[in-house]
């Protein structure tokens, strides 16, 4: 992946109202393959257990026969919103949003994230 694409990916999620931090993540492997923000927040361990339920996700919709993909997942806390957008041009590849949840509008978040991931085509 080239790293300005990446690099110009996580700098438009960061620039989402309310963004706290942001991640491209290879959910085969496990690896991180950038970073931005993370404000008190550990994106390595978030990128890693997103991972997990990413894989597990699509285990499930295997052995459901659903042949479908996923465009997003949604995570809400108290405080936060976690957005997670699979890249649709890449085989293994999601980006991964932390929100503030109180400036945050989850819609705009969403239709920006994607806009994010587009320059990663």
């Amino acid at each position: 992946m080239n790293s300005a694409k990446v690099k110009a990916a996580l700098d438009e999620a960061m620039a989402i109202e309310g963004a706290l931090g942001a991640c491209l993540v290879d959910y085969q492997s496990g690896m991180t393959l950038g970073t931005a923000g993370g404000q008190g927040l550990d994106l390595e361990m978030a990128a890693a257990g997103t991972t997990e339920v990413v894989r597990s996700k699509l285990r499930v919709m295997g052995a459901l026969g659903i042949q479908e993909r996923i465009e997003d997942m949604l995570f809400t806390l108290n405080s936060q919103f976690h957005l997670v957008r699979m890249v649709k041009d890449a085989d293994s590849l999601f980006l991964y949003l932390a929100l503030s949840r109180g400036p945050a509008n989850l819609g705009m978040a969403k239709f920006q994230l994607s806009s994010a991931e587009q320059k990663l085509g």
